[in-house]
């Protein structure tokens, strides 16, 4: 089922794959954000971290590629929080503390926040970005 997003909605947290997105497939992410209605763009530290690894150690040069061009994204979001833990823990408390939707096309990730009744962006036919409240039967 769709979720309506209405004007009080305009959060939206980043996944370290959401800002992988432009690289991979192309799809201006924040375009789309916008669209769907989040003006609000928020990066958790633990995310930060994970992309700063994976431009350094990725195995596969695109993937190092997408993660310096995701830093770059992430630099007009607003940075939230220490990286001190797992991203993945990062965003699910975020959301909770927040109220904020979440872009991530991370499967497990995505079933954990649509369990907690998190809203979830992810990408679609690797064209465009759609907003789900409960993808997952929980």
């Amino acid at each position: 089922m769709k979720a309506s997003i209405d004007s009080s909605s305009v959060k939206v947290i980043l996944d370290t794959n959401a800002l992988m997105v432009p690289e991979q497939f192309g799809v201006d992410i924040f375009s789309e954000l916008l669209r769907l209605g989040y003006a609000t763009w928020l990066v958790p530290a633990a995310v930060l971290g994970e992309l700063r690894s994976l431009a350094k150690r990725a195995d596969k040069g695109r993937d190092k590629i997408a993660a310096r061009v995701a830093l770059g994204l992430a630099k007009g979001c607003n940075a939230v929080g220490v990286d001190n833990f797992d991203a993945d823990q990062a965003i699910v408390e975020l959301a909770l503390e927040t109220g904020a939707a979440v872009f991530t096309n991370d499967k497990a990730l995505k079933k954990r926040l649509s369990s907690k009744d998190i809203t979830v962006v992810y990408l679609r036919q690797g064209r465009y970005l759609e907003a789900t409240k409960k993808e997952y039967d929980v």
